[in-house]
């Protein structure tokens, strides 16, 4: 392929000459370091092939079939032949990315490879439980693992780049991408985020070489928790306080963590959309943190931010977003389109493409693209690393760690093993497929290991299981609305009589996968259908109920939490569901998983988190109305944050200071013995809460600053101690300084954030 061509894209025309004819190649000598590669290879770039590389297309025809012929499939097509293309997301399969990349690395002028993208949120084909659920085993060297094997099944098929992962806090339950974060607070989230990052690139730069390992993507940038009244895409409105202290510490502790790229948001934040804001993008980010990595948009979101009103056609959103330092354009065609002609018209200086591309070549280098472009894609390793042994066991240990034990008033758990007669009960009790979660696009539907089937391997008891209704009618699919069964109860006599034999009676019940996640906004956090009039039937037959929910976000349920015995948190758990929720009622595991969220008592209250702010009246000191409450429910949650059971008890005491004042730039040491009481061996999440009672810019009631997770055999006692330094005991005043002040601080350690033993110490 020799011959010069010329091919009309429909945007501009463009002059393709064989495959790397009469180029330096010397950018492909490994032995020279990466930014002197980088410069070699940009002085061969022609402008149009740098807007190229910033250009990201979602994968657009059957790539090992035929050339695409007509419409936009074709002219993505072509602009990939051209050099147009840095990126594609949503081709994956060792045969497919191969056929993709054969196209970039052997049929374009310079032969760059592409990165792949996709979107790993908690596992490729074996699923690790969703990321809220993930947070809540408070075990950082589980969580990496979970997302080494997310990794390593991704890199077997090809796939270079995963959009995760997400760290955005957030305090509204209705807001269904609750489920891809880490819950509510910034100092767990930000320990997740590093556990994350790590889990997928490796520990260092370096590791991005392996051939298990994969770029991760820090996102959304920023605020997006905090979109107004919990509703997808909606405006953020926030203050500098907020961003400093609680928004932006995961972004900070996943840059210092190594992540290599970020994903910028869809609200707007002061007005402006995040994908034009120079203020997060270039200022804090590129700027004030010196990340050297790059920055994706989020999907078509530079053009939408035309429909934001604050860009007038593609060219101006194009300006505003490359100004602003969004590097690669995902989906939108804007940059492909209009960037050229931009930069000859003097309307954006060629130096901020020059240091948008330096910033994807980067990490093309350092994945090792240029040294193998098909690393990737090894069809044995495919095949030997898809859904192996490893991966399930992987994934069920995960997932036994992430389910949390709220209620269990009549110590109906764990269930005996033999002689008991045990219905099963609900919608979810032999589902296969929603146990699987929302983001779970590359995994096959029905793929999950259902309660039924896990209980069924305990052969002791007399096992009855009776769905009771349908949750759903229809059709389910990740990118259309449910629809809920609210009118057949025609299941509901013989669930009657079932759970009217029965010794104990076990329900699953709680939301479909797909009815968290992105675009699932709930004004009601209830369950939904028929499931709650199902549960108060089966009570009154008999009230010896073991409820276990399925769920993607924190529920208000407040008359099962009045009324049911036993709740079991078991969220959306994946591939290995049923396994792990009968491990963990029958006592082969004992639950040590803490709530990263707030549990409403009812949707009124969100948004709920603990670290509140007091307001000038926070008690009924007066004895009359005019105090911060409410007057129809209690103001504090129904669970809280940090709050979860055992099978067995513990016991804190003799908290201790090292120090009872220190200066500027000291630590301080809090120990406490923490006792097994009970008659199980088991684990307890150590917590260390922290009040700065007199500052600057008033503090949080209360703030997480460390945790410990412990194994204690039943008897056994450890003192667990925890150290503050400069890092914990500060906090951002509103232009983004980090200040530690003299003053007074309460200390509280204790099993959750509502209780626990206290002591206070002083910053002279």
């Amino acid at each position: 392929m020799n011959t010069k061509k010329l091919i009309t894209t429909g945007i501009f025309t463009l002059i393709t000459i064989g495959t790397m004819n009469a180029q330096n190649k010397s950018y492909l000598d490994k032995t020279k370091p990466t930014e002197e590669r980088i410069d070699l290879l940009m002085k061969q770039m022609t402008l149009e092939e740098k807007v190229g590389q910033m250009n990201q297309y979602n994968g657009f025809w059957e790539v090992t079939g035929p050339a695409p012929t007509g419409g936009n499939t074709e002219l993505k097509y072509k602009q990939l032949r051209a050099g147009l293309v840095g990126s594609m997301l949503s081709v994956r399969g060792v045969k497919e990315v191969k056929a993709v990349q054969k196209i970039a690395v052997e049929e374009t002028r310079l032969g760059i490879p592409l990165i792949i993208g996709f979107d790993v949120i908690h596992g490729y084909k074996t699923l690790s439980p969703i990321p809220l659920a993930e947070a809540a085993s408070w075990d950082m060297e589980a969580i990496k693992k979970s997302a080494q094997v997310a990794a390593a099944e991704a890199s077997a098929v090809g796939i270079n780049w995963t959009f995760g992962p997400n760290v955005d806090v957030s305090h509204d339950a209705r807001w269904g991408r609750v489920m891809e974060g880490a819950g509510e607070d910034a100092y767990l989230g930000s320990k997740v985020a590093i556990a994350r990052v790590t889990g997928f690139q490796g520990d260092t730069r370096a590791d991005l070489l392996k051939v298990n390992t994969i770029v991760a993507c820090a996102k959304h940038f920023a605020a997006y928790g905090f979109a107004e009244a919990g509703k997808e895409y909606n405006t953020v409105d926030i203050s500098n306080s907020r961003l400093y202290n609680e928004v932006l510490p995961p972004f900070y502790a996943a840059k210092e963590a190594g992540v290599r790229t970020f994903m910028n948001s869809f609200n707007i934040l002061n007005g402006v959309p995040a994908t034009g804001n120079a203020f997060l993008q270039r200022d804090i980010l590129k700027v004030k943190w010196n990340f050297d990595g790059f920055v994706v948009s989020d999907w078509a979101s530079v053009r939408e931010m035309i429909i934001h009103g604050y860009a007038k056609d593609g060219a101006d959103a194009t300006q505003k977003a490359v100004t602003a330092g969004s590097d690669m354009d995902m989906e939108s065609s804007m940059y492909v389109v209009e960037l050229a002609k931009l930069v000859q018209e003097g309307k954006v200086k060629e130096s901020l493409v020059d240091d948008a591309v330096r910033r994807i070549l980067r990490v093309k280098f350092e994945l090792g693209l240029f040294d193998d472009p098909y690393k990737y894609c090894d069809e044995k390793r495919e095949k030997a690393t898809i859904g192996n042994k490893a991966n399930n066991e992987g994934v069920l240990d995960m997932a036994k760690k992430s389910i949390v034990l709220l209620k269990n008033e009549s110590n109906l758990l764990p269930l005996k093993k033999s002689g008991q007669k045990i219905a099963l009960i609900g919608p979810l009790a032999n589902d296969k497929n929603s146990p699987l979660g929302s983001w779970r696009i590359a995994s096959d539907d029905n793929t999950a290991v259902s309660v039924l089937e896990g209980m069924q391997k305990y052969k002791g008891n007399q096992l009855t299981f009776e769905k009771g209704a349908d949750l759903t009618i229809g059709k389910t699919a990740f990118i259309e609305e449910l629809v809920f069964n609210t009118t057949d109860r025609t299941g509901f006599a013989s669930a009657k009589k079932a759970a009217a034999s029965a010794d104990v009676v076990v329900m699953v019940l709680g939301e479909h996968g797909f009815q968290s996640g992105e675009g699932r906004s709930r004004t009601n956090l209830d369950l939904p259908g028929l499931q709650q009039e199902l549960l108060e039937e089966i009570y009154k037959v008999n009230p010896n109920i073991v409820l276990v929910l399925n769920n993607g976000r924190p529920l208000a349920l407040p008359w099962a939490a009045a009324h049911i015995p036993t709740i079991v948190e078991a969220w959306h758990l994946g591939t290995q569901t049923g396994n792990a929720v009968a491990q963990v009622l029958y006592g082969d595991y004992n639950p040590s998983g803490k709530l990263p969220m707030s549990f409403p008592r009812n949707v009124g209250q969100v948004p709920i988190y603990y670290n509140n702010y007091s307001t000038g009246r926070p008690t009924n000191g007066e004895g009359n109305v005019f105090w911060s409450h409410y007057t129809d429910v209690e103001k504090t949650p129904q669970f809280p944050f940090g709050f979860g059971l055992s099978y067995t008890t513990f016991e804190y005491k003799n908290l201790k200071l090292d120090k009872t004042a220190i200066a500027l730039g000291e630590a301080v040491k809090a120990s406490v013995d923490v006792t097994n009481t009970g008659k199980y061996d088991g684990k307890e999440v150590v917590q260390l809460y922290i009040h700065d009672e007199v500052a600057s810019l008033a503090r949080p009631v209360k703030e997480l600053k460390g945790f410990e997770l412990v194994e204690l055999k039943k008897g056994e006692t450890k003192t667990i101690t925890l150290t503050l330094t400069d890092k914990e005991l500060g906090f951002f005043d509103n232009n983004g300084n980090y200040l530690v002040e003299p003053g007074t601080f309460k200390i509280m350690v204790g099993g959750s954030s509502d209780k626990g033993l206290e002591s206070r110490f002083e910053i002279k």
